[in-house]
């Protein structure tokens, strides 16, 4: 339950993440300057955690000099090599907030939030391409039922296409790609060394990436000591470093699976925090599509569960 209860949490904390940018564009700063604090302030966070973990080995190596089998030290030795590929898979998670931060200028905060959520989909589809697979019929049928779902809590149905700006749209939808290809680099990129340290080294990628594209000027002029400080440490705690820690002690006790339930959750919170906080409307039938999203996020792990399970005489 512990491990459930922490992919929860983190993806929960996800979900709160466009409500806090929207309120930063609402203060008058630039999409540079909102992702740049939340790398800068989520890399230090990271490191200082790896500062304490390296701490605690320590004690323990000093507290257990008579029994030296009893210490469990490292046993990966990180290479540069390691770091250099670790930097290179986070690079997509800072494309995923430029791509998805800037779209919220366009659109509304629901409708970004679901379009990043098709990576559900498009993960399936990379996958198959990957494993020249084709998928079966229940994933078929789930992509059916998400892309219903997403047509219904966008506001399609209701709006028509023609109310739409489609910049907003194109932003969200690449987003979701990015994010896709995110979680396929990260899940392979040197699965053998700690959590903590893999976390430290593609966050330390995703900002330097950033910090070339958007130069941190906030770093220097002052800016950063004012309220940035304070929408920086929110994104940068909820979004670039507490989620991929909770996830990292999650994620290998209760499978991708179950993860991929748990996960859905981000969706309803940004949704909910959409119309309570940022007072944007969303209808019944949106929340009906919402809904079918997340049944259609469950569907396959439902059937898995349905088909393990032993049958009775």
């Amino acid at each position: 339950m512990k491990y459930r209860l922490a992919v929860l949490v983190g993806a929960i904390c996800y979900g709160i993440l466009s409500t806090i940018v929207v309120k930063a564009y609402d203060q008058g700063y630039s999409l540079g300057e909102v992702v740049g604090s939340q790398l800068f302030t989520g890399f230090l966070m990271s490191w200082a955690l790896v500062y304490v973990i390296q701490w605690r080995e320590r004690r323990k190596k000093q507290s257990h000099i008579s029994n030296p089998d009893s210490v469990k030290t490292p046993t990966v030795k990180v290479t540069w090599k390691m770091r250099l590929i670790l930097m290179a898979a986070g690079t997509p998670q800072a494309i995923t907030g430029l791509l998805y931060y800037e779209s919220l200028r366009y659109i509304p905060n629901s409708l970004a939030i679901l379009l990043l959520f098709q990576f559900t989909w498009m993960g399936v589809l990379i996958h198959a391409i990957g494993q020249r697979k084709r998928p079966d019929g229940i994933m078929l049928l789930t992509l059916v039922i998400l892309f219903g779902g997403t047509l219904l809590a966008a506001g399609v149905v209701q709006q028509g296409v023609d109310n739409f700006n489609w910049t907003g749209v194109m932003l969200g939808l690449l987003a979701a790609v990015s994010y896709s290809l995110f979680i396929v680099f990260s899940g392979k990129a040197v699965p053998s060394v700690h959590p903590a340290y893999r976390s430290g080294w593609m966050i330390t990628g995703g900002m330097l990436l950033v910090f070339i594209l958007f130069p941190p000027h906030f770093l220097v002029n002052g800016l950063l000591l004012e309220n940035l400080l304070i929408f920086g440490i929110l994104l940068g705690f909820f979004g670039a470093f507490l989620p991929p820690v909770l996830f990292a002690i999650g994620v290998p006790h209760i499978g991708e699976g179950m993860t991929s339930i748990l996960g859905a959750s981000e969706l309803p919170v940004a949704v909910m925090l959409s119309a309570i906080v940022l007072h944007e409307d969303v209808s019944l039938l949106q929340w009906v599509g919402v809904v079918l999203v997340l049944l259609g996020v469950a569907l396959p792990e439902v059937f898995k569960m349905m088909r393990r399970r032993p049958v009775q005489a």
